[in-house]
């Protein structure tokens, strides 16, 4: 498993130099199928369009290159390089995170039960110092410390399908869709 505090030591100042925010990096598979996953986004929009995760793409892959040139493997063995956006339903990692996307549904997964809940959906109410508020569809209010969440992530709604909308949806409405049929004449 490479050492992904270094990982990020690296990948994080080349996505800043870009003004990108890092949202998430993790290695995730095994053996040749691995994948390093950066989560990144523009903090003007909370989102990177295609031309902006190539972009952050090629800088953190030059990057590794010329570290691992100079000094060996980074990550032993081979893997992929994945790039991403967040997403609309986008996960949650960052203290800031609980404030921006209150009011919102989420999941969270704890590390350590509160009461017998290992698991809560709910609206998020936010955060306030180290303790994020969760109003769980269950078990009603629940204030959990931010060092208890293993995992959490929103919930794809209507309000947060409002509250993300399209950076760019110039040409959306000229999509053409191909059935297989039209695509193997051609």
């Amino acid at each position: 498993m490479p050492d992904l505090t270094r990982l990020l030591s690296i990948i994080e100042p080349e996505a800043e130099a870009l003004g990108f925010e890092l949202v998430r990096v993790r290695m995730v598979g095994s053996g040749e199928e691995r994948t390093l996953q950066i989560m990144a986004e523009d903090p003007a929009t909370g989102q990177m369009i295609v031309e902006q995760c190539a972009t952050l793409s090629r800088a953190i892959s030059n990057r590794i290159d010329a570290i691992e040139e100079e000094e060996g493997e980074l990550i032993e063995g081979a893997y992929m390089l994945e790039v991403s956006s967040p997403g609309i339903d986008r996960p949650l990692t960052r203290a800031k995170d609980y404030a921006n996307w209150a009011g919102h549904e989420a999941r969270i997964s704890l590390v350590e039960k509160i009461g017998d809940m290992r698991k809560l959906k709910g609206e998020l109410l936010g955060i306030e110092g180290e303790t994020v508020t969760i109003r769980d569809n269950k078990a009603g209010e629940i204030a959990v410390p931010l060092a208890n969440i293993h995992s959490a992530q929103l919930e794809l709604t209507d309000k947060l399908i409002a509250a993300t909308l399209p950076l760019d949806a110039e040409g959306a409405d000229e999509f053409e869709e191909i059935n297989e049929e039209e695509e193997a004449s051609n």
